[in-house]
């Protein structure tokens, strides 16, 4: 069996694939959380439902989904650990029985004040030496681009 590739099959080298970078990219930064994260007893999931809370609370399950490009089965389990933590309460919604809200408790609360300086740890360890403030901000609206087209297809 050769190991070099036959004529015509380059583009099933892993080297030559955009999703492995995406998806090692993807896995690396979630990594590099993980040390910020696990002391106060939550995942990088659970970190990014709660940043969506932080901005607009008491949301629906749904709102939360498409925010995260979750699907309910997916976010359900992280929203059950929230809730057994103490972090978020879900409710049925009083103006529509078929929605569960999402709401941040006292702890969910307090909990932001407990992470404020990671998003400004990380930009450091994520960051080049020699990226400004800006080159960051378009590698992220780069990356914002992405998601946008990704979503299209």
């Amino acid at each position: 069996m050769s190991t070099t590739p036959s004529a015509g099959y380059e583009q099933l080298l892993l080297g030559n694939q955009l999703c492995f970078p995406l998806y090692a990219a993807a896995r690396l930064t979630n990594q590099l959380y993980h040390p910020h994260l696990s002391p106060l007893g939550i995942t990088y999931p659970q970190y990014l439902v709660l940043l969506v809370l932080w901005e607009q609370d008491a949301q629906a399950v749904t709102n939360i989904g498409k925010r995260l490009l979750l699907d309910t089965n997916t976010l359900s389990p992280l929203l059950k650990k929230l809730q057994q933590k103490g972090l978020v309460e879900r409710k049925r919604s009083t103006h529509d029985e078929r929605q569960v809200v999402v709401q941040l408790t006292k702890a969910g609360w307090q909990m932001r004040e407990q992470v404020a300086d990671i998003p400004r740890l990380m930009l450091h360890q994520l960051a080049l030496p020699s990226a400004d403030a800006a080159e960051v901000a378009a590698f992220r609206s780069q990356l914002q681009a992405l998601v946008a087209w990704l979503q299209r297809q």
